[in-house]
């Protein structure tokens, strides 16, 4: 099997927020409506919907205020446990070892990071249905 077989594109684009309150507005103004905000270990997180482009956004992490400061990108994974087995198989550079979850959406989401040849941060992450 090969990686792009377990996801089947961009799902969002991860930008740490200073003030998150702020962030929404801002993205409000653009044109984006909120599609979900939850709370993870006393932080909040919203993901801002704007047509086929989200981006999830949250509080609690540093942000980098210099240009490049997106954290990451997420692909829309089908299977996040096969596409890690995959992802150790060819041998690349894993951040996450295991699968991680977080209790976003209404059941849920399953994913691992890696890094790419540049150090950028790309998340297979999958929605539990």
């Amino acid at each position: 099997m090969a990686l792009d077989n377990y996801f089947t594109g961009l799902q969002h684009v991860g930008i740490p927020a200073t003030d998150l309150d702020e962030t929404v507005a801002f993205y409000e103004k653009l044109g984006f409506t909120k599609a979900g905000e939850f709370l993870y270990q006393g932080n909040r997180c919203a993901f801002m919907k704007y047509d086929n482009l989200m981006i999830e956004t949250w509080e609690g992490d540093e942000t980098a205020k210099v240009d490049g400061a997106i954290n990451h990108i997420s692909l829309n994974a089908t299977d996040a446990a096969a596409a890690l087995q995959e992802a150790k198989d060819m041998g690349l550079d894993l951040i996450d070892t295991e699968i991680q979850t977080r209790p976003f959406w209404d059941k849920g989401i399953k994913f691992f990071n890696i890094y790419g040849p540049n150090h950028e941060k790309i998340e297979f992450c999958e929605i539990v249905k």
